[in-house]
């Protein structure tokens, strides 16, 4: 069964799993799964309109899908997707990255905050 890894600021969406096994013989069919044994993380991996959220990247194995063949990739019993947020710098000041992931429900969650890259600081701070 294939298992997905699940990045930090999104496993309070898991019951704190840091990895789900999932049924399914392709990327999206394993997502849909994911997303149907944990409900609510589904707005945060999707837009209204269904896509795949574009500051959502999801690895096969350490390739990221959209160099293979997208949501349609095979996947094999073994195999093991990764779900990784972009990082999001910013033209002015300090932004934040992870910007849905970082606020949680009015909760503040640890991990990355921000970049200053409006600065000239192009360090990442954490909590």
């Amino acid at each position: 069964m294939p298992t997905i890894r699940i990045p930090t600021p999104l496993r309070p969406y898991t019951h704190g799993q840091a990895e789900v096994p999932v049924a399914g013989n392709t990327v999206s069919a394993a997502l849909g799964d994911l997303t149907r044994q944990h409900p609510n993380l589904r707005q945060h991996l999707y837009s209204d309109d269904g896509e795949l959220r574009a500051f959502v990247n999801v690895f096969l194995n350490n390739e990221d899908i959209r160099h293979l063949h997208g949501s349609d990739t095979h996947l094999a019993e073994n195999d093991r997707l990764m779900i990784v947020p972009s990082i999001a710098g910013g033209t002015s000041g300090v932004e934040q990255v992870f910007r849905p992931f970082v606020m949680l429900n009015g909760v503040k969650h640890p991990g990355v905050q921000h970049l200053g890259l409006g600065r000239g600081d192009s360090s990442l701070r954490s909590e």
